[in-house]
């Protein structure tokens, strides 16, 4: 991806989860958009959240929600960026769009 010239951006989400490890790759005046995917992965939490009384806004800083990687693709590179990790058979997800905001995860 990277030879390829099709990654703008990447965060490894460890500790924190997306909601901190993200903005750190993000420029000033945008923001990540986060689709439904993710809150429907969150759904797998919401048992242990219920048992330890963790509100979800916790959980989703503590757990990476099965996603260890992400990479900001330009909008331009998208289709070449997909077909590239699907021809080398990398699982991969849509989680969200980048648009103009405070350098933070947006969970819509």
């Amino acid at each position: 991806m990277v030879e390829n010239d099709l990654v703008a951006a990447m965060a490894h989400i460890t500790g924190g989860g997306m909601t901190e490890n993200l903005p750190r790759v993000l420029p000033r005046n945008v923001a990540a958009g986060n689709r439904n995917g993710l809150l429907a992965r969150a759904a797998d939490l919401r048992a242990p959240a219920k048992l330890g009384n963790v509100p979800l806004d916790d959980m989703l800083r503590t757990f990476n929600m099965g996603l260890g990687m992400l990479l900001v693709i330009p909008a331009a590179k998208f289709k070449k960026a997909q077909s590239l990790l699907e021809r080398i058979g990398e699982k991969h997800y849509t989680v969200g769009r980048i648009v103009k905001g405070e350098r933070k995860v947006m969970y819509v």
